[in-house]
């Protein structure tokens, strides 16, 4: 091919890639928000999923038109938020925390991270929207007993019936101040059964009655008496004697009841 044609043909092509529309040309070169929010929520969740083997972590993105919903719990949560998030399918789009929540002292840094990691303005494209409904739950990691790194009822509590009281007033106090117009919802912390490893028997009782005399000061806020619920069951729906998690029937069963309370507040 000679010089001036092999000029020509790129001239021409040139021309062509220039007239390429905006949108089209975009697409090629740069990634969708959906794709960005996508990409960041599965760096800040890692590999998070496999651990629990469930879906509760996939990443869902926010569509319009739909209530926004998050749900912030320990591992009793990661069990039912799959069926909670498929019962409101139609209806919402059912968030969940990036990880295991932990104690009530993670409660607030754990929040913050999802904030500024995954929504605008620190996330350029991130999401941009508020939260419609929050329902959470802390306590079945403040009331256990570690000895270092492990649960062994020789331990330390985590945290002090005064110290999980003080802790739940700020994040109640929090949630209040940074998502005024969330409607919040707390679950009571499900039943420590008989012989559990580094927890005692009874102290979810315990520390559900501080929690309500905590949540008598913001009446605004919905109960969902999660333990109530299951404490009837607990034999069979816990996964072994001893067990604080539920096998699938417990936590299908759980998933329906929180989906329930939650859309009665939608």
């Amino acid at each position: 091919m000679k010089r001036k044609e092999f000029i020509k043909i790129i001239g021409l092509g040139g021309l062509a890639i220039s007239a390429v529309p905006n949108g089209f040309s975009a697409t090629l070169g740069t990634k969708t928000n959906e794709e960005i929010c996508r990409s960041q929520w599965n760096t800040l969740c890692g590999n998070i999923g496999e651990v629990y083997k469930t879906d509760a972590f996939k990443y869902v993105h926010p569509k319009k038109g739909k209530p926004n919903v998050l749900i912030y719990g320990d591992s009793i949560s990661i069990l039912y938020t799959s069926e909670a998030r498929a019962q409101l399918d139609d209806k919402a789009t059912v968030f969940r925390l990036f990880k295991n929540g932990g104690s009530s002292q993670n409660f607030i840094p754990n929040m913050n991270t999802l904030q500024e990691t995954m929504f605008q303005p620190n996330l350029k494209e991130g999401w941009d929207f508020k939260w419609d409904i929050i329902h959470f739950n802390i306590g079945l990691h403040d009331l256990k007993y570690l000895k270092g790194k492990n649960l062994n009822k020789e331990g330390k509590q985590v945290s002090s019936i005064s110290e999980y009281k003080m802790n739940l007033q700020a994040i109640c106090e929090y949630l209040k101040s940074n998502f005024p117009k969330a409607k919040l919802i707390f679950a009571t912390t499900t039943p420590v059964p008989a012989h559990a490893k580094g927890r005692f028997e009874g102290d979810s009782v315990i520390y559900n009655k501080a929690a309500l005399e905590v949540l008598e000061k913001y009446p605004d806020i919905k109960i969902n008496d999660l333990y109530r619920f299951t404490k009837p069951h607990l034999e069979t729906w816990a996964q072994e004697p001893g067990n604080v998690h539920y096998k699938e029937l417990g936590f299908l069963a759980q998933g329906k009841e929180v989906a329930k309370i939650i859309e009665t507040e939608l």
